[in-house]
């Protein structure tokens, strides 16, 4: 599979066996690759090894989705399913090891096979991903955290309309979120700074009411 890579770069014995019994060949990441979030365009799917540091991996799957938003496939033992559940990572997948090579293979294939009719959104020379989380402006990936991406894909999906601060809130962000107007305020900034100052135009802000995109 295209794209397919793997932290840490040192993973189990019993992962690295059930990765060469399934024929999979994965991008090595090392922690400092975690970080550069420009290469994420690369990567379709990332394995991470909870390993014996499952906490610190954890934060590592976390900043990684919130980041880059390329779907996580996480390999754990069994005794570490309940650590992943509480949470809360949006999971492409999750593994218990050891795995079988078959069922890895077919778990990777399947989807591998998702990523291949992947919906792409596209506006002007901005595209979204919205399989990958994936965002391009002028075919160069743009730096976007999770929500940024997903208030930009809102607006993308939704041009026109004024929709006011507290819409956002509600139509992104969840009914469930506490976090005042200003959080819709401070997203809009780093979205026109991140898309550059000829597609900040794209975001209008509504004097009184809120914002309307395109």
């Amino acid at each position: 599979m295209n794209g397919l890579a793997l932290f840490p770069v040192s993973p189990s014995a019993e992962l690295a066996s059930a990765l060469r019994s399934a024929a999979l060949e994965p991008i090595l990441l090392t922690t400092e690759d975690l970080d550069k979030t420009d290469e994420a365009a690369n990567w379709s799917l990332v394995i991470i090894e909870l390993g014996d540091e499952p906490l610190r991996r954890l934060r590592n799957a976390r900043r990684l989705q919130d980041d880059t938003g390329v779907p996580i496939i996480l390999a754990v033992q069994k005794d570490q399913i309940a650590l992943i559940m509480d949470e809360g990572l949006n999971l492409a997948d999750f593994i218990v090891l050891p795995a079988e090579p078959l069922e890895l293979r077919a778990r990777v294939r399947r989807l591998a096979a998702t990523l291949t009719t992947e919906e792409i959104l596209r506006y002007r020379d901005l595209e979204l991903n919205t399989a990958t989380y994936q965002a391009m402006i002028a075919d160069r990936p743009a730096d976007l955290t999770y929500m940024e991406y997903e208030l930009l894909r809102f607006f993308v999906e939704n041009p026109s309309r004024v929709w006011s601060r507290e819409q956002l809130l509600s139509k992104v962000w969840g009914y469930e979120y506490y976090g005042g107007a200003r959080t819709v305020d401070v997203h809009v900034r780093r979205l026109r700074s991140k898309i550059g100052e000829q597609r900040a135009a794209w975001i209008t802000t509504v004097r009184s009411v809120g914002y309307r995109f395109g």
